[in-house]
């Protein structure tokens, strides 16, 4: 069977989050409101078990306030093109992918900064799958803008929620914390339907959660391949359903600057500020199987990489970027895993800064 690398845009290719800078840069005080969306969307998920919600619903939640703000799909184009700021050795790594074998991309990104992408990597955009939109569509009136303005104001208004990972029903949450829930909630569910975005939420669905799964296996099937031979790629709680797929079907899975929902269901975890690693591991997946990659990852270092019959370009790539210290690279397992998760959280701040790397 043909191998299939299978790869989340923002965080392994890309430094991006898209709708958070979006928010940020059209939407006054959007960093905060995007973020406190963002903890309220993870929460949905983790304690709350919305039925048939998927993760990733902070990029449906943002658009009535972008289309509020004045926001066009050719704005998104343009915004998202000049400001795509790609992971070091990115086009290399899809482009080796492409080579080898399969390569898709499944993101939970708007379609407007997957088609920037796709552009600046040279990658097919048919070999992708994202949140489809168009803030075109429908009309907004002057009085909705109104409306959503004010709603927009009181979120920025709300205080970021405190979310342990020990908390597993709403009452395990401090009272203001369920105060801010409850009117979250509110605002999603009620509120913003009543002034008229019905439409828009029921018809745009996030490549996130059960979404981003479903799209590995049409890309499996596309490639008339198993789920076996397939490597995924993650670092956010939008993997997780696509990770638990591919790893209990034998595929492998990789977690590249992941937070702690990523690296707490991948078998590998990589910290790194370049992306060679992830083609050294697909070339090795490809040549090798599942289990000696995994065995490259235990002995990871030079010399272990030298012998391997890994593509050597693709070797002195990474040695060229890393002359001294390789990037961490190892086996998730129950014993090291909490201390992997708190080292890779804190490093993909660092490569993608604080406020979007603290976002679930």
């Amino acid at each position: 069977m043909k191998k299939i690398f299978i790869s989340d845009c923002e965080g392994p290719i890309s430094k991006n989050d898209n709708a958070f800078e979006l928010a940020k840069h059209f939407i006054p005080n959007g960093d905060k409101i995007f973020s406190l969306v963002s903890k309220y969307d993870d929460i949905l998920v983790e304690v709350l078990n919305k039925p048939n919600y998927v993760a990733g619903g902070t990029l449906k939640f943002i658009l009535p306030f972008l289309k509020a703000y004045g926001v066009t799909d050719r704005k998104m184009r343009e915004f998202s093109a000049k400001n795509l700021i790609l992971i070091k050795n990115s086009k290399n790594t899809i482009q080796h992918t492409r080579r080898t074998a399969g390569s898709y991309i499944v993101s939970t990104s708007y379609e407007h900064y997957i088609a920037a992408l796709c552009n600046a990597l040279d990658f097919p955009f048919e070999n992708t799958y994202c949140t489809r939109v168009s803030l075109d569509t429908d009309p907004i009136s002057e009085t909705q803008k109104v409306a959503l303005k004010k709603i927009a104001d009181e979120i920025a208004q709300i205080p970021m929620i405190y979310f342990p990972e020990t908390v597993y029903s709403l009452k395990d949450f401090s009272d203001r914390d369920q105060e801010s829930l409850e009117r979250l909630n509110e605002i999603f569910w009620t509120q913003i339907l009543n002034i008229g975005f019905e439409k828009l939420f029921s018809e745009v669905i996030p490549v996130g959660g059960s979404q981003k799964a479903e799209a590995v296996e049409d890309a499996v099937k596309r490639m008339s391949t198993v789920l076996e031979d397939a490597m995924y790629v993650g670092d956010s709680i939008t993997d997780t359903d696509a990770f638990e797929l591919v790893r209990a079907n034998g595929g492998l899975t990789v977690s590249f600057n992941g937070n702690h929902y990523a690296t707490r269901n991948a078998e590998i975890a990589v910290l790194s500020e370049d992306n060679t690693v992830l083609a050294i591991l697909f070339d090795a997946f490809c040549k090798q199987g599942r289990q000696k990659t995994l065995r490259l990852v235990e002995k990871w270092n030079h010399e272990s990489l030298r012998s391997s019959n890994v593509e050597t370009s693709l070797i002195e790539r990474l040695f060229r970027f890393y002359p001294n210290k390789l990037p961490k690279t190892q086996i998730v397992t129950a014993e090291n895993m909490g201390i992997v998760s708190k080292e890779s959280s804190e490093f993909r701040k660092k490569v993608r800064g604080e406020s979007i790397g603290g976002l679930g």
